[in-house]
């Protein structure tokens, strides 16, 4: 086919093969008699082919006229879903979104906001990759991610927060444990017990905060096991191998013989930060964001 056909000559051309009348599709298009009979012509002399008979008044269709009719129409709808679809992502109506987490993250925010943005964006798909803050922060450099949901309190140069969630601390015990919330009094009632901290690698801001936790009670914790896994931290307090300190929304989604106790009454509180990098051009990203900034109550 010759580079010299246009979809506008398409689309001339299906229009008179439907009326087989050149007044009556020049019309319908909205264009000049002449002007249509001249891309008509035009085209048949870029194929080298006959469209159509012309015998005084009447219009008829070649045998390749009706081949290209046919196969045209089909095509042609083809063609404008295709450009219908491309019109979509560019959108943000369609497309896909890379998020990364830490597994606080995970039990409220993120599914909460999927539902929200879903509920208006049906056809943006997402995939979802739980991972430590520093490689959510390389991801968000190098692209591999559209949005991270971090713990970390300085965000590098070429990254931006987008929004941030404050949440509280709460005291990881053992079920059988002699200390509960009614006669929970201060942190220093576990300044002789071993701690499962996460590790410093999991974010050396948050592990600061920890530390100033401790620091407000006068103690130095005793860290018997550190691990970067929240699973894993429930499962050795479970065994009585320590208590724990960790962000609140994290004691959602486990079901542990472990408890409970909210530190209310601490300065100290933890954000989730939602950040992304600036020069990423996602569409979809760029509605999602938009909808963070709308939604007051995703939490």
């Amino acid at each position: 086919m010759s580079n010299q056909i246009e979809v506008r000559h398409i689309k001339y051309f299906l229009a008179v093969a439907e009326e087989l009348h050149f007044r009556k599709a020049a019309e319908k298009l909205f264009v000049s008699q002449p002007g249509l009979s001249k891309q008509i012509k035009q085209m048949e002399g870029e194929l080298g082919i006959t469209l159509f008979e012309r015998h005084n008044r009447k219009v008829v269709l070649t045998k390749a006229g009706e081949f290209l009719k046919a196969e045209l129409t089909i095509n042609l709808k083809n063609l404008e879903n295709i450009f219908r679809r491309a019109k979509l992502l560019d959108d943000g109506v369609e497309g896909n979104l890379r998020f990364g987490y830490v597994g606080s993250a995970m039990h409220e925010i993120i599914p909460n906001t999927m539902l929200v943005f879903s509920d208006k964006y049906p056809n943006v798909t997402f995939n979802l990759d739980e991972m430590d803050n520093n490689k959510q922060l390389i991801a968000l450099l190098n692209h591999s991610i559209d949005l991270g949901f971090v713990r970390y309190r300085n965000i590098p140069v070429g990254l931006e927060e987008v929004t941030k969630y404050e949440d509280t601390f709460s005291l990881v015990l053992p079920k059988d444990h002699s200390i509960n919330e009614s006669n929970f009094k201060s942190l220093k009632q576990f300044k002789d017990e071993p701690f499962i901290l996460f590790d410093e690698s999991y974010s050396v801001s948050y592990y600061e905060i920890i530390m100033s936790i401790f620091g407000e009670y006068d103690f130095k914790p005793k860290v018997s096991h550190n691990s970067v896994n929240a699973n894993s931290i429930f499962r050795l307090v479970e065994k009585n191998f320590g208590v724990s300190i960790i962000p609140t929304p994290l004691k959602l989604g486990y079901d542990m013989d472990v408890k409970f106790i909210e530190l209310k009454n601490i300065k100290q509180r933890t954000s989730l930060r939602v950040v992304r990098n600036p020069n990423n051009q996602n569409p979809s990203l760029n509605n999602f964001i938009k909808m963070l900034a709308n939604e007051e109550d995703i939490y």
